[in-house]
């Protein structure tokens, strides 16, 4: 079993190191575009218990907490349906509630910013030398039924998920591959569009696979599409996030081609790192400052 410095409300990990050598070295080997599987040495930390994400769940606004069902497709439109139970019941009651619940920007609570910071500051020394400051730190705890699907979709953070219990499997397509999401679904996002992806059986050939435990983690690239399927029991999941003026600067390069797009033109699309696509990101920030135009 691990041992912890600190409690409940306090700092979360102290001296111990989550991160060991050899994953720090192959995310080190991958980063920022390679999808890696790490290990940690997380699972046993109280705060990641059951019972204190339910109270953690009650005490986060309504905006901070999404839960649906969890029997789900590989691809959906929109957000799914809910099941009609609190989110406090729905974690309590995981095994049997059919549902995928996620809550977010657990760096609210402090001991759980605590957490957050700690588990980046091990990696501070392999993301800042490559794509500049860390910016925007976000945790996320997912909690999910046995058999739980999270439809296709990709995300403007990096992201590192640590698996705590049960298993899952998670299928990683390539960020920036137009056959899995293209370029206008890009622009339609960073516009206010949704993050969820249209599925096609075909997709099958083109993804990878990795099946995580408790103590395995994957590093997920910058919009890199994916879709999980939960194992046969419940399963918790800590994903730690955060962007850098690189993944910025590709979302507002994709928001300015959408603008393009509007007036008939055809650009091309961002460059995938280390490209940083600076000059259609400050003139989309110069068009945010004319009101109406993006």
């Amino acid at each position: 079993m691990s041992h912890y410095v600190g409690n409940l409300h306090g700092r979360s990990i102290g001296a111990k190191q989550v991160f060991l050598i050899r994953s720090r070295a192959y995310f080190s080997a991958s980063y920022p575009e390679g999808a890696t599987k790490l290990t940690h040495d997380l699972v046993d930390h109280p705060l990641l218990e059951r019972e204190a994400l339910a109270a953690l769940a009650q005490d986060l606004s309504p905006r901070s907490v999404e839960y649906n069902r969890g029997d789900l497709p590989l691809g959906v439109t929109g957000k799914p349906e809910a099941t009609g139970l609190s989110i406090g019941d729905t974690i309590r009651n995981i095994d049997t509630a059919n549902s995928w619940a996620v809550l977010k920007n657990i760096e609210q609570n402090p001991s759980y910013a605590g957490m957050l910071h700690e588990l980046l500051d091990e990696i501070r020394e392999v993301i800042e030398p490559t794509t500049g400051e860390l910016l925007t730190p976000q945790g996320f705890i997912f909690i999910s039924s046995p058999g739980a699907v999270t439809p296709l979709h990709f995300d403007p953070e990096h992201n590192i998920l640590l698996q705590l219990r049960g298993t899952k499997a998670m299928t990683v397509f390539q960020a920036g591959d137009t056959r899995i999401a293209p370029d206008s679904v890009h622009e339609a996002y960073h516009t206010g569009g949704p993050r969820e992806l249209h599925w096609d059986e075909s997709f099958h050939d083109y993804g990878m696979t990795f099946e995580l435990e408790p103590g395995d983690a994957l590093y997920v690239p910058v919009m890199a599409p994916h879709y999980v399927r939960n194992g046969p029991s419940p399963s918790i999941s800590l994903s730690i996030t955060w962007r850098s003026r690189w993944s910025y600067n590709e979302a507002d390069a994709r928001a300015f081609n959408h603008l393009l797009r509007k007036y008939g033109m055809q650009p091309k699309p961002p460059q995938r790192w280390p490209r940083q696509n600076r000059l259609k990101a400050l003139a989309c920030r110069v068009a945010r400052r004319i009101p109406g135009l993006l």
